[in-house]
């Protein structure tokens, strides 16, 4: 969970965002990063495939500035969503405060979601959490294409937890913004708390 450094005063946080290969994780970091001031990010590592896919994760620490007196910053990362990646997914949720699943809206795409919101939740058992206990967030992804799934039937197939959903086109930055406002909400409230 959230690291904090009372000798330096500061809470670093852990979001992953996790789904199907292909899916828009890393599309949702390169927006964010390119909406962040220079001042409030550090460098974004992208490590990828010739096919452009996510290899291991993005990494993006975004200050938050200051929160209570410490200095907040919220480290952003994306599994790759290909299943042969197993094991650095594992490893990428170890230590999470808090989850974005971003699902392909498309039709054809809706047992990799399902597949993926499984192995999302095998996962994190493994860590000894629960989806459902920590915060979480759905995207709807897509949701310009001719083949997307209507916001209402997608919600039912895949929102397990009464989580907040975020219908999202992440290409041009819909959806985005308010899918990582709503997130940071919850991890932080989650800490006010003092979970």
């Amino acid at each position: 969970m959230s690291t904090i450094n009372r000798a330096a005063r500061e809470i670093n946080c852990k979001l992953v965002y996790y789904g199907p290969g292909l899916g828009g994780k890393t599309t949702n970091l390169q927006y964010i990063f390119g909406q962040v001031p220079e001042e409030r990010r550090s460098q974004m590592l992208s490590l990828a495939t010739e096919g452009d896919r996510t290899l291991f994760f993005d990494f993006l620490p975004l200050e938050l500035g200051d929160v209570r007196g410490y200095h907040t910053r919220f480290h952003l990362y994306t599994v790759p969503g290909q299943v042969f990646y197993t094991a650095s997914r594992k490893l990428l949720l170890r230590n999470v405060d808090g989850v974005v699943f971003v699902a392909d809206s498309q039709e054809p795409r809706l047992d990799a979601n399902l597949e993926a919101l499984d192995d999302l939740e095998d996962n994190l058992r493994e860590q000894k959490l629960e989806l459902g206990k920590i915060p979480y967030v759905l995207q709807l992804n897509k949701q310009d294409l001719g083949n997307a799934v209507a916001v209402e039937r997608l919600t039912a197939e895949l929102r397990r937890y009464n989580e907040p959903v975020i219908p999202a086109v992440a290409c041009n930055g819909t959806g985005v913004l308010e899918t990582l406002r709503e997130l940071s909400k919850s991890v932080l409230a989650q800490l006010a708390a003092g979970g």
